[in-house]
């Protein structure tokens, strides 16, 4: 909402013998870079070469049982099913896997539930199917860890279950022979922000070195794990995890693998979101990639993103990039018709309430993650929407930082066929007798929990500069604490009493605003988009918060401004104490 009242907070001010270890960077960089924890020399010149350590694949617990059951399965030519999920994250894992295990000789085939008929997670019938066709080891990516019964019912049917997940874990374990989650408790707390592809990636580097003896990098193996890096990019990426640690290594070596991309798929589908190859980031997959991905699953199956990332052939990877392409047209239309269904229900309820639920049969559960999700970031609340089937309705959930939302399906369980999912999404399954309580607990739970909590979201702000100090030399230092995401945020800067010189409504339904601005004798183009209603009522001097990046349209590369804040110069309180005040503990991170 443009205007909606926001906290700012500004980091304090880098100590001088930070900035004095790192005088070879510019001023900026030093702080931005104390801003994240990164003050060693060495680790400043590790993170910024991105040269991350990877972790041992052995640090996952039950990664030997898992290499052990799965080599047995391809010596003796067992049928191997890989059973994933149909966002980006677990089709990508499910691409990675299938491959992998392909390379090694095994006999492998792939599911992916469809959302609409199925939902998310192991389901019996489908366990059943795949017995039938003489499927006897099944190892799941990116969900299985809380299908405590399906697995059970998978091992009455004779087949043998490895569960890769990376969602919460629940208070009891799936009878599987190897469960492999970097959240369970014995497991190394750096690990546990990996991503469901990320924890495929460990299984295949485990299998290629257990397999050929020799590191998952050696040329000599069937398949390099260097190659499924551009797997891992995306679904990382695309999952929003923190890009930190080893997510900020695999996603930036996988990036260098996407720059230009190798695989057919990927190459047709950069084509089709228009991205210049050499120039893709972060940003890009984000934006261009992950969404046509994802778009198969929302509105038809995810079996034609599977395709795509699995295909050798130029012409059959450009036929599924056009189907992909377009269900991500028909997924935009949907999104919005979505939103506004979603929001008239919840509204009515109460626009202050704790927590916005939205639930009716029109909602549909492929788009019913979007919606909630825009739900929170316009009135910054928790908010479920729910998708009511025949019998059986299904939820997606966002939240906020305040508010674990999986914790609080967790004290729903009793009233739930299943659920999972992290702290800020989460998915239900729940039979319709029981929807209307559903709603009432959650709500219970919510205003219990954010009571007495002002719920205003916060900018946490980098630093205060003029727009003097924004320079070429500075963007391009910037771009080294690149790829930006959860975690490892783009660099935010706050600029105070900047004159208006210059703005517009852009777009087609003119919901963005092109201004110029100056201050401190520089002048420079700024975006703020969905923010045209400042239009009318922009005063001449402003605060501006904002990102500083390139903007590249018609081979023309040009440095402007991402505004992200707007707020009238005489309004503007001093932030949380200022840059160079404070603590970093006075900080709500």
């Amino acid at each position: 909402m443009t205007g909606r009242k926001k906290r700012l907070y500004v980091y304090p001010m880098a100590p001088r013998s930070h900035t004095a270890c790192l005088s070879h960077l510019h001023p900026i960089t030093a702080q931005l870079l104390y801003n994240r924890g990164i003050i060693d020399p060495a680790e400043v010149d590790d993170f910024l070469r991105g040269n991350g350590r990877e972790s041992d694949p052995y640090d996952l617990a039950d990664m030997g049982a898992a290499v052990a059951r799965i080599r047995r399965a391809i010596e003796e030519g067992e049928r191997i099913a890989v059973y994933g999920d149909y966002d980006a994250d677990g089709v990508t894992a499910t691409a990675l896997v299938v491959q992998t295990l392909r390379a090694l000789g095994g006999q492998v085939v792939h599911y992916i539930p469809n959302r609409e008929d199925e939902g998310y997670g192991l389901h019996e019938e489908s366990l059943e199917e795949l017995a039938r066709q003489g499927v006897q080891l099944v190892v799941t990516v990116d969900c299985g860890v809380r299908s405590v019964s399906e697995v059970a019912f998978a091992n009455q049917i004779g087949l043998d279950v490895v569960v890769t997940d990376h969602h919460s874990v629940g208070t009891e374990m799936p009878p599987a022979v190897a469960i492999i989650n970097p959240k369970r408790e014995e497991n190394c707390r750096r690990l546990d922000e990996l991503a469901g592809v990320g924890v495929a990636f460990k299984l295949a580097q485990a299998l290629l070195v257990s397999t050929h003896d020799e590191g998952p990098g050696d040329d000599a193996a069937p398949l390099n794990a260097k190659d499924l890096l551009d797997l891992v990019a995306i679904g990382t990426i695309a999952d929003i995890v923190p890009l930190t640690g080893e997510n900020r290594t695999l996603v930036k070596r996988g990036l260098e693998r996407l720059n230009p991309p190798v695989r057919p798929g990927i190459h047709a589908l950069v084509g089709k979101a228009r991205l210049q190859p050499g120039r893709i980031d972060a940003t890009a997959v984000g934006f261009g990639i992950a969404p046509r991905i994802n778009a198969a699953g929302r509105i038809d199956h995810a079996d034609a993103a599977f395709e795509l990332l699995d295909t050798q052939f130029p012409a059959e990877a450009e036929r599924l990039a056009d189907r992909l392409d377009q269900l991500n047209r028909e997924r935009r239309a949907l999104t919005t018709d979505t939103e506004n269904r979603a929001r008239e229900l919840a509204l009515p309820i109460s626009e202050d309430a704790p927590l916005l639920i939205a639930a009716a049969p029109d909602l549909p559960s492929g788009i019913a993650g979007l919606a909630a999700s825009r739900l929170t970031d316009e009135f910054y609340r928790p908010a479920v929407v729910v998708s009511v089937g025949e019998t059986c309705s299904r939820g997606s959930a966002r939240s906020i930082p305040e508010f674990h939302i999986t914790m609080a399906l967790d004290q729903c369980a009793d009233l739930l066929v299943r659920h999972g999912g992290h702290a800020a999404a989460a998915g239900f399954t729940v039979t319709n007798e029981h929807l209307k309580e559903l709603e009432s607990r959650l709500q219970e739970i919510a205003a219990d929990a954010l009571r007495g909590r002002e719920l205003i979201p916060a900018l946490t702000i980098d630093a205060e500069i003029e727009l003097s100090q924004l320079t070429w030399d500075l963007q391009e230092e910037l771009a080294r604490l690149e790829p930006h995401g959860c975690g490892n945020p783009a660099p935010l800067f706050l600029s105070r009493d900047v004159r208006v010189a210059d703005h517009r409504v852009v777009g087609s339904n003119r919901a963005h605003l092109k201004l110029r601005l100056s201050n401190g004798g520089a002048s420079w183009d700024a975006i703020a988009f969905r923010q045209g209603d400042w239009a009318d009522r922009l005063p001449d001097r402003i605060n501006v918060v904002y990102h500083f990046e390139v903007n590249e349209w018609n081979g023309r590369r040009e440095l402007q401004l991402n505004v992200q804040h707007i707020e009238p110069a005489q309004d503007s309180a001093q932030p949380n104490s200022g840059w160079g005040a404070g603590g970093r503990g006075d900080l709500d991170r």
